[in-house]
């Protein structure tokens, strides 16, 4: 199962990254294969994404979320298989190191031919740059959601 890791530090406080991200049916903002996401209830997400020119749709479940430290997800139904977390590191009162670890299923040639090749990891870490470019620009966040789901 392929996997990335790539992180980014936005000048923002730990507060205002983590309610942006909170956020999901914003991420078309600034996430470039991301369609569009609804937000069915507290922890069920349902993603229209754009991956290669192959169009796609499932469901993503949150499965941890504690605020300003981080937010775990699994898809569970649709035709992408994956999970991943993203962390919220303050490392000063304005500036947060936000860190996106994803796991996925390379479904067909070109997956697998994009994983062995780290397009992956590039494109997650030019999401990550637009993520900081948007949130940074508006210098605080659109909304926020608080809760916790403990895994």
């Amino acid at each position: 199962m392929p996997n990335a890791i790539e992180t980014v530090d936005v000048n923002v406080p730990v507060t205002v990254a983590y309610n942006q991200w909170t956020q999901f049916e914003e991420f078309p903002k600034f996430l470039s294969f991301v369609e569009s996401i609804t937000q069915v209830n507290d922890t069920l997400t349902e993603w229209k994404v754009k991956i290669g020119g192959v169009e796609r749709e499932f469901e993503a479940q949150i499965t941890e979320q504690h605020p300003d430290e981080r937010v775990a997800w699994n898809s569970t139904g649709g035709q992408v298989d994956h999970g991943g977390v993203v962390t919220f590191h303050k490392l000063a009162e304005n500036e947060t190191r936000v860190t996106v670890q994803l796991d996925w299923e390379a479904a067909g040639l070109m997956e697998k031919v994009g994983a062995a090749l780290g397009v992956d990891n590039h494109a997650i870490k030019k999401d990550l740059a637009n993520f900081k470019e948007f949130i940074e620009a508006k210098g605080t966040a659109d909304g926020g959601w608080r809760g916790d789901v403990q895994a």
